[in-house]
């Protein structure tokens, strides 16, 4: 898909879903990465995005949600009240907006998207550009401490780029994703992403390779803006056990400010130190008083579809003793990352159930996790959003995948096969945020 192509829109039920398909006939292109149709927009509804509480604006491929959820977790623990934009949402658009803590009703969404419809009056506008403006209104019109806005992606041009002074900016694990709207080199991917850099806003971000590393730190000086770096201006890194522990005692943060001993992150898997103190030293830079006992926030995160057990319907499908466990990553990046945890997984067997959006890079998700599988399932749910053939899936894996194509097939058999073996497994749904979507709807999840 090329950029300006329309693409189907994701699932939008209900009475929000009503408004936003009358909006996405008003411009001819699903994502458009530009900002002149929505600051125009904003200015008719009054500049709402110049109304909000301090923001920190959170850009990158990989780690941005889990980094939101961090920074939302240390601020509630603060006692704050917390504004969250985040994207895309697994079950319901609702999961979007929390607003001042609380996940928006769909009865004031929908009035705020029908009071931009108004104001839009017919003028061209995406859909995420409306959701975005719709974020900013509600954000504005309710009291917080804290807003936390993702980007949708890239920066430069994504339609949260107009934001003109954050508290403060994050760049995440930075790899190949949305080549055709990004460029076709990390160098190019980078620029885009840094392009949320701000005068006098500090920056952070972690660990990246070299040629992005570069371009951060030359867009970062061209724009003003200090970039706190890992391993540069800033480290985490675990604490030793204590006593006869096998386990960390929690994690260790340095930077110029001093040094700060924290909890493990309440998230599974091993990226997510980094993630964590991203969200820290960010909050540290800021300029925010965060009281000392707020960091414990770092051990209390919740965020769906990151390493995250399933224990519902879709779990008792399974035998007793079997394990499910869900994770949305769905590019090279995020399969690398994946292959650190389920190198920890060699305790019992591992059957792998991936399903991809047709746009991504299958062969390059699957390289890094395929030599951990004992079995591989290529899934395509009827429900899942520009779904990738089971049969592309198959191709991608060398020819080692069985064609599921659905959970619940592809979980019956497995339970059919363990009739004749005892040991107990886990299974481990991944590849695509659509597909984590299906899976929670189907195992009976739900957001609070």
């Amino acid at each position: 898909m090329q950029a300006g192509e329309r693409a189907p829109v994701p699932e939008f039920t209900g009475r929000t879903g009503e408004v936003l398909q009358r909006l996405n006939h008003l411009y001819p292109a699903l994502i458009d990465l530009s900002l002149g149709r929505l600051e125009a927009l904003l200015a008719r509804l009054g500049h709402p995005e110049r109304k909000l509480p301090p923001v920190i604006h959170v850009a990158g491929t990989n780690g941005k949600g889990s980094t939101c959820a961090t920074l939302r977790a240390i601020a509630e623990a603060a006692g704050w009240r917390v504004h969250v934009m985040t994207s895309p949402h697994l079950v319901d658009v609702t999961e979007r907006f929390r607003v001042a803590g609380k996940l928006v009703s769909e009865a004031e969404l929908v009035a705020t998207l029908e009071e931009i419809e108004r104001i839009n009056n017919g003028a061209p506008i995406t859909v995420f550009e409306v959701l975005t403006a719709a974020g900013f209104m509600l954000f504005a019109r309710h009291p917080a401490e804290l807003a936390i806005i993702e980007v949708g992606l890239g920066g430069r041009y994504d339609a949260t780029n107009v934001l003109e002074h954050p508290a403060a900016c994050i760049v995440t694990s930075i790899s190949r994703d949305h080549e055709a709207f990004l460029g076709d080199s990390l160098a190019a991917i980078a620029g885009e992403k840094a392009g949320i850099f701000k005068p006098g806003v500090p920056a952070v971000t972690g660990c990246q390779p070299a040629e992005v590393m570069q371009v951060l730190q030359e867009q970062a000086q061209a724009v003003g803006a200090v970039l706190a770096r890992r391993g540069v201006e800033w480290t985490i890194a675990p604490q030793p056990p204590q006593g006869n522990a096998d386990k960390p005692a929690g994690l260790c943060l340095n930077d110029a400010k001093g040094t700060l001993a924290l909890p493990m992150s309440a998230l599974t898997g091993p990226w997510q130190m980094e993630n964590a103190g991203l969200a820290v030293e960010a909050l540290r830079l800021s300029g925010l008083d965060v009281p000392q006992a707020a960091w414990q926030g770092v051990g209390q995160v919740q965020w769906p579809a990151r390493m995250q057990r399933l224990h519902g319907k879709l779990a008792a499908m399974l035998p007793a003793g079997w394990e499910l466990w869900l994770d949305g990553g769905h590019n090279p990046g995020a399969g690398a990352a994946l292959a650190q945890e389920l190198g920890r997984w060699k305790d019992q067997p591992l059957h792998i159930l991936v399903g991809m959006k047709q746009t991504k890079d299958a062969s390059g998700f699957l390289g890094p996790i395929l030599p951990y599988a004992d079995d591989l399932w290529a899934i395509c749910e009827p429900e899942q959003h520009l779904a990738l053939p089971a049969q592309a899936i198959v191709d991608a894996s060398g020819g080692k995948a069985h064609t599921g194509p659905t959970l619940a097939r592809a979980l019956s058999a497995l339970a059919a096969n363990a009739a004749t073996s005892p040991q107990p497994a886990r299974v481990l749904i991944c590849g695509s945020l659509y597909l984590a979507g299906v899976a929670l709807r189907q195992d009976g999840w739900v957001m609070t």
